[in-house]
């Protein structure tokens, strides 16, 4: 859907086209909000609907809708579209799309991902391959729709999303780990490929963010063995040693700062880089 647009936008990003992968809920809710209130007109895909193996309810079609109530409430117009970023055609489609509608696509934020939470001795096939095929082949999808278009055009910021365990580890996330590991590698490489067409491609790689991903009973009880029925003040302890600032989670607010940053004029010359908002927990593992 989207809505016509009534007047001349404000802002930074005003005539800018910004595609958010997994923007239904949670920090892709909190990028396109925000991406909407500086002027830019707004392209939102979200898979809204579960995966077998990850064990928190993930987006539905509700959250996606509310989104676009939210981005149209800051004068942007909005797309939306439900498809799996592990279907590189249906990205292709959806990214085309937007352009024919919207006229461009300016930004891209390849933000959709998931955890599964499983030891090595139990993790199965299913498990590994929903998590790497989420977390980085649709990166890989997102950034390959969008590559045409900026070329293009000769203009683009591309802000792709992996974490503070894509520079560290923990048990019981490999498949996470490895997955956003990947994404740093592939957002390196592809910000060489993009440089000569004035397109950047920057990753954030965030700490514990306060969203559906930390915030459900499967992790609690993870974090808290010792527990029956463990809640968010039961764990925030175990939260906090993950950051080096004694704070257990950051907002998803503070995350849309460093992208609105990544995307600005004032950033034209980052690329390739890889911004840590982690509350200090890099400061424990990157020279």
């Amino acid at each position: 859907m989207a809505q016509q647009q009534g007047q001349e936008r404000q802002g930074q990003f005003a005539g800018r086209v910004a595609v958010i992968t997994g923007g239904a809920r949670g920090q892709g809710r909190s990028h396109a909000v925000e991406l909407a209130r500086q002027g830019a007109d707004i392209a939102v895909v979200d898979r809204c609907a579960d995966l077998a193996t990850v064990t928190y309810p993930l987006a539905t079609p509700d959250d996606l809708t509310e989104t676009a109530r939210l981005v149209e409430a800051e004068g942007g117009r909005c797309v939306t579209g439900q498809a799996d970023v592990r279907d590189l055609g249906a990205m292709i489609a959806f990214v085309d799309g937007v352009v024919e509608e919207l006229g461009s696509v300016d930004i891209l934020v390849a933000n959709a991902g998931v955890s599964t939470m499983c030891s090595i001795f139990d993790l199965d096939a299913d498990g590994w391959s929903e998590t790497l095929d989420t977390n980085l082949t649709g990166v890989f999808n997102a950034l390959r729709a969008a590559a045409p278009h900026m070329r293009r055009q000769r203009w683009g910021r591309m802000v792709t999303v992996s974490s503070m365990m894509g520079r560290s580890s923990n048990p019981l996330i490999s498949a996470y780990c490895a997955s956003k590991w990947g994404v740093i590698g592939l957002t390196k490489s592809v910000a060489q490929e993009m440089a000569h067409s004035n397109v950047t491609v920057n990753a954030i790689a965030p700490g514990n963010i306060s969203t559906d991903m930390i915030h459900n009973d499967t992790l609690y009880r993870l974090m808290r063995p010792d527990l029956e029925q463990p809640g968010a003040d039961d764990v925030a302890g175990v939260m906090a040693s993950l950051h080096v600032q004694p704070v257990p989670w950051l907002e998803a607010e503070e995350i849309t700062s460093a992208l609105v940053f990544l995307c600005s004029e004032g950033a034209r010359h980052i690329t390739g880089s890889v911004i840590d908002v982690d509350a200090g927990a890099s400061a424990r593992f990157t020279a």
